[in-house]
């Protein structure tokens, strides 16, 4: 189903929206964590809406800075002189990613199991709870967009839901539950039959009930209002000059330092790893279950990341995070996320002020509402359906990406699925049948290897002796020289135990080259 981008903007607009307030804690947070100046992540977030968002082929993924990739950057950013001379380094990995969309490396993408794909998603859900958690509650002490289990501040995911007990501030959670009621009425069928209700974003009422009630208790002098530090916190410019003063460049001599290709390179393969999971996870969301084409993307990414390097920015790639929220607030095209990126420009440059009156926890329980979308029960129960081969690299993603970080996580889910397609392979590779009358048939199926050797050892010593056993090789379409070495050997010691053996195979398979002393009986071919 095909959405030209100017006549979806009814939808497109509001979820620009929703994205945009998303977005701004995250590319303060992100930019904090990687020890980054708080405007570089603005400045990535703009880039990664406006830029990538024109050139990309994708119609819900939203691009920005990514949490990721803050250890990398914090790494690069204390190794080299100068902050500009990390910007060199995020000039050469946007080079490096257009040079790999050349190349079509895109396809990596393709090689991704739909259950680690699921896992995914859903354990970002389930982090998106656990991080928001402490910011519902005014606790305010790890950066927003902060993923990794292990924290700058020496905290864990678990241990800060503990420690923050010590630092809840009642108006944060007066002011996040009053958006997280907002959040399920606008969920319910009554609002959504509504024609005027439904036109207006959940979020942005919760976001904008949030603000105020904090504006009341400030005006009141109510107990219960929130300070600075829990509040969204954007660099104010004094003027148009002071603005563009947050703008910096690379530093031209930095991209002879070998130190700064080396950073490159990794940024470039880390990035490019994450737009093409992002890409793959968001394309599972789409509701019109349109494909994003991955070497567009990747090409896309190299020229935003080439921006960004050049005014100053953080590295972007497409993120899960800011595409689920687009996803869920409704966006059928890409208008959304380069809407998001022109609205963030003009209101970090006309007025700042007002949106750093939005509390965070009223920011956080979008977030959780995002999350919860992410990781519903139906999902994990859809997954149990399918039986363990699915179900247990979908939970194994999960944990792994909760208690190490997104592309550990991915990589262990991955090798666990190639695990299991073995253990299939394994098992389902040789067969063997009887008719309790001392007549066995062994069917050899699929691709049989040197894996197969002990389970086909094994079956072939229980057959009794006296018995008649016929191997049909008919439906396999490769057979290793191990298997057929340990065939030729079972047929010798056949004769000792008196079992007489037939061999079914296909005249079209002669690669099959088994002894001559059992009857082989050729069939036609097939194929």
């Amino acid at each position: 189903m095909k959405h030209h981008p100017l006549k979806n903007w009814g939808a497109d607009l509001p979820a620009s929206v929703v994205v945009l307030l998303v977005a701004i804690p995250l590319c303060l947070g992100i930019a904090l964590g990687s020890n980054a100046p708080l405007f570089s992540g603005i400045i990535a977030g703009i880039v990664g809406g406006i830029v990538v968002g024109l050139l990309s082929g994708s119609q819900l993924s939203v691009s920005g800075p990514a949490a990721g990739l803050t250890v990398i950057v914090a790494g690069g950013i204390a190794l080299l002189p100068t902050f500009e001379a990390f910007l060199a380094a995020v000039v050469l990995a946007g080079a490096i990613q257009l040079l790999l969309g050349v190349l079509k490396a895109g396809v990596i993408g393709d090689y991704v199991p739909h259950s680690v794909i699921k896992g995914m998603l859903a354990a970002i859900g389930i982090i998106l709870i656990l991080k928001q958690i402490p910011h519902l509650f005014g606790y305010d002490a790890d950066f927003e967009g902060d993923e990794s289990f292990i924290q700058p501040d020496n905290e864990n995911t678990f241990s800060e839901l503990f420690n923050m007990v010590h630092y809840i501030q009642p108006g944060a959670i007066i002011i996040g539950s009053l958006a997280m009621l907002i959040l399920i009425i606008w969920e319910t069928k009554w609002v959504k039959k509504s024609r005027v209700l439904s036109q207006v974003p959940g979020p942005l009422l919760a976001v904008i009930g949030g603000t105020l009630l904090n504006i009341f208790f400030t005006q009141s002098g109510a107990q219960f209002q929130l300070q600075s530090e829990h509040l969204v916190g954007l660099p104010i410019a004094n003027s148009f000059s002071s603005f563009f003063g947050f703008f910096t460049n690379p530093d031209p001599g930095a991209f002879f330092l070998p130190e700064v290709w080396k950073l490159a390179v990794t940024l470039a393969l880390v990035a490019s790893l994450e737009t093409l999971l992002s890409i793959e996870a968001i394309d599972k969301l789409d509701p019109y279950k349109r494909i994003s084409p991955p070497n567009r993307e990747l090409m896309a990414q190299g020229v935003g990341n080439m921006v960004a390097g050049l005014i100053g920015g953080l590295p972007v790639t497409s993120v899960i995070v800011r595409s689920s929220a687009n996803v869920a607030s409704g966006g059928k095209t890409k208008m959304a996320a380069i809407m998001h990126g022109v609205l963030l420009l003009a209101f970090v440059m006309l007025i700042p002020g007002v949106l750093n009156q939005i509390p965070l926890s009223a920011l956080a329980a979008i977030l959780i509402f995002v999350g919860y979308k992410l990781a519903k029960i139906s999902l994990f129960r859809e997954f149990w359906s399918r039986g363990y081969p699915q179900f247990i690299p979908f939970v194994v993603t999960i944990l792994a990406i909760l208690f190490t970080d997104l592309l550990i996580g991915v990589l262990i889910g991955i090798a666990i699925s190639i695990l299991f397609m073995v253990w299939s392979n394994f098992h389902n590779s040789v067969m063997v049948v009887n008719d309790n009358k001392r007549n066995y048939l062994l069917r050899l199926r699929k691709n049989v290897n040197f894996l197969n050797k002990p389970l086909l050892k094994r079956e072939l010593d229980l057959i009794p002796e006296n018995a008649k056993l016929i191997i049909d090789v008919t439906f396999t379409d490769f057979i290793d020289m191990d298997v057929i070495d340990t065939i030729n050997e079972y047929l010798i010691r056949a004769k000792d135990r008196n079992i007489q053996v037939s061999i079914i195979k296909s005249e079209f398979k002669q690669l099959h080259t088994f002894l001559q002393e059992p009857a082989v009986i050729t069939v036609p071919s097939t194929s």
